[in-house]
């Protein structure tokens, strides 16, 4: 979509936005709502701080990730005011105003000071933010009823907003295809990690989450944390979960590749992928999604009896008796925005037989979703099915093949549309 088209949905988003968060604040009987950006703390007896990301209502509204110390007035019947922390600094670079067509659409002021703007003659006021940034100002801070609504205008996205999610597919899509041959060539994780970050042109720091890259066993820890810088003696597979970052708002895209030679592990990867296709293909209007997460445990029962992992136990029976979940531990999405983990996915507890997801609603137009579902051999599940009553039901020996496999997780980006979806992931990475 050309640049200028780009701009004008921008602005409209914030017009949009002004709307929800004045009804909301009337809604609650207040006057002026402020919001801080936050900013990172100290770590203890050092003088750095830790990484920052913007506090979520902030990005909302500017897209700004990495401005500190700045500062969002929401006053009904007015622009916005958005003051940015501007210090006389030769250490760091400095915050600027920003020139595009959205930032006319806010009352725009630079400071040097940490504090707020004038606060005076607002009214009631309510002020979000962390509570470490918020000490000796006034208003009501963090209302737990306003915040909840707040976190409710963030659940339909609005069309500049799955602009940005569907560009943040775009140039992730090409992160994993240029981390599947670095892993097809040899590469470690470290080096996959950096041609992953080649090839979107995006320091981590700048993504919306750390890269999960596990080659082998480290597939199945579901978020693994490191990076091994030594090539493994023989690769057998490949799971990175990654995305990118733009304008405030994160694609969460997770492929798996077998290495060659891995036939058994490669048919679980393509049975996977099959069921996670025909998942997206039902994500519709008036879907539950606590339904759709257990048709996925139905459907990967089916997939663990045609692979020869349970034998004997039809596909009701595996899912009632927790097998199932032995295999595919976490939930099956949850919505996508500005935080990889998009607010408002709960408004009511995730079941007793779920107790990871985190999407409980029935899927509306407007909404984002990841539908992720995964196959894992994780030894602290597995083990304790294999050594229990059923355990004689399950293959041991292929079992033991796959250990070194680690796991299978697919994940797609999809936007609930009025008649269907439009898988945002798919368009760019097939």
């Amino acid at each position: 979509m050309p640049e200028q088209e780009r701009h004008a949905r921008q602005c409209l988003h914030l017009e949009t936005l002004q709307q929800r968060y004045s009804d909301a604040l009337e809604s609650h009987g207040y006057d002026a709502l402020l919001i801080a950006s936050g900013a990172a703390p100290m770590r203890y007896a050092d003088d750095h701080g830790y990484a920052f990301q913007g506090f979520g209502p902030f990005v909302h509204w500017t897209g700004l990730t990495d401005v500190e110390h700045s500062w969002l007035l929401i006053r009904p019947g007015r622009q916005a005011l958005l003051q940015l922390y501007t210090p006389v600094d030769f250490w760091h670079a400095t915050a600027s105003l920003p020139d595009e067509p959205w930032a006319r659409e806010l009352e725009l002021t630079a400071s040097p000071e940490r504090r707020p703007p004038a606060l005076d003659g607002l009214g009631r006021l309510a002020v979000i933010g962390d509570p470490a940034a918020l000490t000796d100002l006034p208003g009501t801070h963090n209302p737990a009823d306003l915040l909840a609504d707040l976190e409710a205008t963030r659940i339909l996205k609005t069309g500049y907003e799955i602009e940005c999610l569907d560009l943040a597919n775009a140039r992730a899509a090409d992160g994993h295809r240029a981390a599947r041959e670095a892993f097809l060539a040899g590469a470690s994780e470290f080096e996959i990690s950096l041609a992953y970050q080649q090839a979107t042109a995006q320091r981590e720091v700048e993504a919306p989450y750390h890269s999960i890259i596990g080659l082998n066993d480290h597939a199945g820890i579901l978020h693994y944390q490191y990076y091994d810088t030594v090539r493994p003696q023989q690769p057998r597979s490949l799971l990175i979960d990654a995305g990118y970052r733009f304008r405030g708002y994160g694609s969460d895209i997770t492929r798996t590749t077998a290495a060659p030679g891995e036939g058994m592990f490669q048919a679980l990867v393509a049975g996977v992928e099959s069921l996670q296709k025909r998942l997206c293909d039902a994500v519709v209007p008036g879907m539950d999604f606590v339904e759709l997460h257990r048709k996925t445990h139905l459907g990967l029962a089916a997939l663990l009896s045609s692979a020869g992992l349970v034998r004997g136990l039809d596909e009701e029976t595996q899912v009632a008796e927790g097998i199932t979940r032995a295999f595919f531990p976490h939930g099956l999405g949850h919505l996508l925005g500005v935080q990889v983990h998009d607010v408002g996915g709960r408004p009511v507890p995730p079941p007793e037989d779920a107790p990871f997801l985190r999407l409980t609603r029935r899927l509306e137009p407007g909404m984002v979703v990841t539908v992720e579902p995964g196959l894992y051999f994780i030894p602290s599940l597995l083990k304790p099915v294999m050594q229990g009553r059923l355990g004689s039901q399950l293959d041991h020996g292929l079992i033991d093949e796959l250990w070194g496999c680690g796991g299978i997780r697919i994940e797609d980006n999809v936007e609930v549309t009025d008649n269907g979806a439009c898988n945002l992931t798919r368009r760019h990475l097939p």
